[in-house]
């Protein structure tokens, strides 16, 4: 009898603790499907309210933006066939990996938390492209940045004038020059596009 419990025990204990690991595979799974601009939202939630976090809120969708250009400027290198298009990419690039980093120092400086990999919205934009190619590519890609810095602009210009925090507000406002330098670049690839198009 004595034997016989013993074994119903140890067998308990071994589901307990298969259950347990299951659990906390599941846990972790969890936190690697959760959209990091929403974990970064929630946690600036947590330390700051009103004008705060409105700043904080811009810090965070900024970074987005420049995790994304840069993912698809990269995608842009390998995808396309245009050299303007090639160009613009190298360029998104170069420079949103500038500005990511200014933006890093920034909100470290002011304890803002923000995301670190691609959202799901930068994901989405990324699968939407990736298997796309030459002037098919072109033409997206090119679409993708006329649309995404327009809207980049809006948010950026609405910072530099309504943003409490000065640094935050300075920022917006030295960056504008830039996301206008792209966004004229992006409608000449645009152009182009479009003249192939008509052409075909």
């Amino acid at each position: 009898m004595k034997k016989f419990k013993s074994t119903i025990s140890k067998a308990s204990l071994f589901a307990a603790a298969f259950v347990s690991i299951l659990s906390i595979t599941s846990c972790s799974n969890n936190t690697d499907a959760e959209d990091s601009k929403e974990v970064a939202e929630e946690r600036n939630e947590e330390k700051f309210t009103n004008a705060k976090e409105e700043d904080a809120e811009f810090l965070v969708s900024a970074a987005e933006i420049n995790l994304e250009e840069i993912q698809l400027g990269q995608l842009a290198q390998k995808n396309s066939k245009m050299p303007k298009v090639i160009e613009l990419g190298k360029m998104m690039e170069v420079e949103h990996t500038k500005a990511l980093k200014d933006l890093q120092m920034l909100a470290t400086k002011k304890q803002i938390t923000i995301p670190t990999t691609l959202t799901n919205d930068g994901k989405d934009a990324y699968d939407k492209l990736k298997d796309k190619f030459g002037f098919d590519f072109d033409k997206k890609y090119s679409d993708k940045m006329v649309e995404g810095h327009k809207d980049a602009i809006e948010k950026f210009e609405k910072a530099s004038i309504y943003a409490k925090d000065t640094d935050i507000q300075s920022l917006a406002t030295t960056m504008l020059p830039s996301l206008r330098s792209h966004l004229k670049h992006s409608i000449a690839c645009q152009q182009m596009c479009a003249k192939i198009k008509s052409k075909s």
